[in-house]
């Protein structure tokens, strides 16, 4: 099997030379890929979630040292731009936007981002074929968000500049294949040379070192940015997923499009529709129109579409984006700690 990537025995040839390379100081992360391609102090995305991921949260990140994105799916292109807007107002570091690749007015959206001068561009959920070739035409870095090797691969040949590789306990949308991160990461890794950046059930520092030593060069975190105070999802969504537990979130409604969804009234309503093997036309007519917005934005938590990822359960609190960032720097670096430590993993070759 062909290893594309530098991470294997020559680079991290022990122990030592493996914690040296994961630490994270200002002085060194010029050299971590994922600093290095958007500019920014620490690897750290946060996700371009629907009816979370406005300017507030965003520019919050930014401002963090981390990529802050503006979820464009939620979003009409008047608003997006609003958002963009009101971001550039909030901060002077580097910030990004999501577009899913189905959006019904992408065009209107690729006009906006190239009017307002945005370099960094986060797709998903479509083949960023032909959309990637027009944004690189204008100066702007382009990142695609796979659930599979095969789909990393296919991405690196549409010549993206970075790989999001997302495990299937994310929140939302999701791939079919229901690959979890600690799987997908090391099968993208032989697949793809390109930048990547881990997603997917990362919700602490400990879940971020883990992921870079599997080979992630950086992590993209959704779920536990959007239960901060910038989010822009409604206070009941937010109480409502702090008082989760393990195992509140399940992927539903895969025949039409996999979508994790937290426990409520509608979830139910679609699994014992789909236990009696509701046609996909009786699905969607269940769905109907805006049930994301009315549960996470608008806070109707029985009727709406809850959708948040399986660290649900590690989240106990509502915190600002400054809190949120200093703990998970501060875990991944007391988890380095332990990790230098141990003698466990120094096994004898022979």
């Amino acid at each position: 099997m062909l290893i594309k990537r530098s991470l294997k025995s020559e680079y991290f040839a022990d122990l030592k030379c493996l914690c040296v390379s994961l630490t994270i100081k200002s002085e060194c992360m010029s050299e971590n890929r994922i600093c290095k391609l958007f500019g920014i102090k620490y690897p750290v995305v946060q996700g371009g979630m629907v009816w979370c991921s406005g300017w507030r949260l965003a520019s919050a990140v930014s401002n963090c040292g981390g990529l802050g994105l503006i979820g464009a799916g939620s979003m009409h292109p008047d608003v997006f731009e609003e958002h963009i807007r009101k971001a550039k107002l909030a901060t002077n570091n580097p910030f990004g936007v999501n577009i899913p690749l189905f959006y019904p007015e992408i065009e209107r959206l690729i006009d906006i981002i190239i009017k307002e001068n945005i370099k960094i561009v986060f797709t998903s959920a479509g083949s960023p074929k032909k959309l990637t070739s027009l944004l690189h035409d204008q100066g702007i870095l382009v990142a695609h968000v796979v659930s599979s090797a095969a789909f990393a691969a296919k991405s690196e040949e549409a010549g993206v500049d970075a790989i999001v590789a997302e495990g299937f306990e994310a929140g939302g949308h999701n791939g079919r294949e229901e690959t979890t991160t600690l799987t997908l990461i090391p099968s993208v890794c032989m697949a793809t040379a390109l930048p990547l950046i881990a997603a997917g059930g990362i919700a602490t520092g400990n879940a971020m070192l883990a992921t870079m030593i599997l080979g992630a060069d950086g992590v993209q975190i959704g779920s536990r940015f959007a239960i901060s105070n910038e989010s822009s999802a409604h206070e009941n969504f937010k109480n409502y997923v702090v008082n989760s537990k393990e195992g509140d979130t399940l992927l539903s409604i895969k025949s039409l499009m996999p979508v994790r969804l937290l426990r409520n009234e509608f979830f139910d309503l679609i699994r014992n529709a789909e236990n009696n093997c509701a046609s996909k036309d009786e699905l969607q007519n269940l769905l109907g129109k805006g049930r994301a917005k009315k549960g996470m934005f608008e806070g109707e938590l029985d009727e709406g579409e809850l959708e948040i990822g399986q660290v649900a359960s590690l989240i106990d609190k509502v915190l600002p984006v400054s809190e949120i960032m200093e703990d998970i720097l501060k875990e991944y670096h007391t988890a380095l700690k332990i990790l230098q430590n141990k003698s466990l993993y120094q096994f004898d070759n022979e």
